[in-house]
């Protein structure tokens, strides 16, 4: 064993992009259909892969659209406390 720090990962696999969103596989697999998250296949097999750096650019546009839509009035606090 060495006490070197871990390397952050470069790739996540399609489970791991879910649990980092806290979200179904389902909707990862939707995201990168869609083209939303970008995705690559790898091996002979095709299994995808998501850069970590792609996660991070998907929840800045995520983060930049809701402002837009709060600041256009189309979301409403859930609570409906004002």
């Amino acid at each position: 064993m060495t006490d070197e720090p871990e390397k952050p990962r470069r790739f996540l696999t399609i489970e791991q992009a879910a649990d980092e969103l806290n979200v179904k596989t389902s909707l990862i697999r939707g995201l990168i259909k869609t083209g939303e998250l970008r995705g690559i296949q790898v091996g002979g097999r095709g299994v995808w892969r998501i850069g970590a750096n792609d996660i991070e650019d998907y929840i800045a546009e995520a983060y930049r659209r809701t402002a837009e839509r709060i600041a256009a009035g189309e979301l409403v606090d859930e609570g409906g406390a004002e």
